[in-house]
């Protein structure tokens, strides 16, 4: 991980190829991009989540008759 000097080297590099203009764009266009693939993350979690319960629920019916009997 690049220490305090490293990151205004950095910083610095940025500025001189896109302009402080860009800068805010490049910004907003990155934090749409990350919350973009956390939605997509949580929608997979979710649909494997669902798969699951599904396949627990389909198999806990024929549990429970055999209980009952």
């Amino acid at each position: 991980m690049p220490g305090g000097f490293e990151w205004i080297i950095i910083v610095l590099v940025i500025l001189l190829f896109f302009g402080a203009k860009r800068i805010p764009e490049l910004a907003r266009g990155l934090g749409k991009g990350i919350s973009e693939f956390r939605k997509a993350s949580d929608d997979i979690k979710k649909e494997i989540e669902k798969g699951k319960d599904d396949l627990d629920e389909s198999t806990r019916p024929k549990e429970k008759e055999e209980i009952k009997k």
